[in-house]
C-alpha cells in the first residue's frame, strides 16, 4: 500500500528531508496501552522489516515507571496530558493508525487517539 505525497503536507520540512526517489514508505502510528510494551515493540519491528516507517510510543509508563500511577491516568498529570497531545502530533504525521489492542483492550487515552485519527480521515486498523 502506498499513499500519495502532496508537497503541501510537509512543505515546512522539505529542506530537512532527502528525497531518495521511489515510493515513499507508508507511515504508521502505533497506538495502545503502554502496558503492552513488548507487543508494541514486536509490531514495530515487524512493520519496519516490511518497509514501513513506524511512529511508536516512546514512554512506557505502566511497565517502566509503575511507581508513577498518577502519570498514566488519563488527564491525571501535566506530563500525561503533554504525552497525549504529543501522540496526536504523531498521528498527524502518519498515513494510518494501528491500534495494539491485546485481548481487545482499548483504554481511554487510546479511544481518544482513535477518535482523533478518525476525525482527520486517517484509516484505523486493529491488531485484534
Amino acid at each position: 500500500m502506498s499513499y500519495p505525497h502532496f508537497s503541501d503536507d510537509c512543505r515546512e520540512y522539505h529542506d530537512h528531508v532527502v528525497d531518495f526517489g521511489g515510493t515513499r514508505p507508508v507511515i504508521t502510528a502505533l497506538c495502545g496501552s503502554t502496558r503492552f510494551k513488548s507487543e508494541i515493540n514486536k509490531v514495530n519491528a515487524e512493520l519496519t522489516l516490511r518497509g514501513e516507517l513506524v511512529i511508536s510510543l516512546s514512554v512506557f509508563g505502566h511497565v517502566d515507571m509503575p511507581d508513577r500511577p498518577d502519570l498514566w491516568t488519563t488527564n491525571g498529570s501535566d506530563d500525561k496530558r503533554m504525552l497525549d497531545e504529543l501522540h496526536k502530533r504523531k498521528i498527524d504525521l502518519a498515513d494510518r493508525v494501528l491500534v495494539i489492542n491485546v485481548g481487545g483492550y482499548i483504554g481511554e487515552s487510546t479511544r481518544n487517539e482513535i477518535e482523533y485519527a478518525e476525525a482527520r480521515g486517517k484509516p484505523v486498523d486493529y491488531l485484534e
